[in-house]
């Protein structure tokens, strides 16, 4: 058994959640937040068996894709603040983050 935890933004979440159940997987959705961006996130906890894994990161890779988003760096620390004038730069956003760990045990009450 396999434990996947996906990381995903919060844009791809319904689509992901949806694809997941259509595929019958058992799916727990948790609200995270980002360290680089500080925006929302989601992150998914999926138990499975080993041979649908390869299914799951299928249904994961179709429905979370990257895309490009224009973020305004934060002002530096300390420094000269007043003459830093932040222009808006764009970086790639989206996808998925993916690990796929080994289950010892499961138990369900």
């Amino acid at each position: 058994m396999k434990l996947i935890l996906a990381v995903v933004q919060d844009q791809d979440s319904q689509h992901l959640m949806s694809a997941l159940v259509e595929h019958n997987f058992r799916v727990t959705k948790l609200a995270t937040t980002g360290g680089f961006l500080k925006s929302g996130n989601t992150t998914f906890m999926i138990g499975t068996e080993d041979i649908r894994v390869d299914k799951a990161l299928q249904v994961i890779r179709d429905n979370c894709k990257s895309r490009d988003q224009l973020v305004t760096p934060v002002s530096p620390m300390g420094g000269a603040a007043d003459s830093y004038i932040p222009y808006p730069v764009e970086i790639e956003v989206g996808g998925a983050t993916v690990f796929v760990l080994p289950v010892e045990q499961f138990h369900q009450f």
